[in-house]
């Protein structure tokens, strides 16, 4: 928060969240004028943001399909997990179940 003694005894506060400008009269415990920060363009050519767009499309499209081709393989991870924890009780009938999560409380 930035303040000033600007003109006419007013004070000028700058806001940390929005860093508009504030001018506040001390006497009348009052806001008189407030400006709104200005914020540069972002897109200075639209044929760029058009092709930034484009770009990003390619990349989300891609993640979408490597994310699918996970999801498809998850069950036959999950079945080969099973599995080999299956062929490890047989092998090992005498060894005590494995701690639930809850057991460790």
């Amino acid at each position: 928060m930035l303040m000033e003694k600007g003109k006419g005894g007013l004070i000028e506060v700058r806001c940390p969240c929005c860093e508009a400008t504030l001018q506040i009269d001390p006497e009348l415990k009052a806001v008189i004028s407030h400006e709104e920060h200005q914020k540069p363009r972002s897109i200075e050519d639209i044929g760029a943001a058009v092709q930034k767009l484009k770009g990003e499309e390619a990349r989300r499209s891609e993640v979408f399909q490597k994310s699918f081709e996970d999801h498809k393989s998850h069950h036959k991870v999950l079945e080969r997990k099973f599995d080999e924890l299956l062929k490890q009780a047989k092998a090992n009938p005498d060894a005590p179940p494995p701690r639930k999560p809850f057991d460790y409380e």
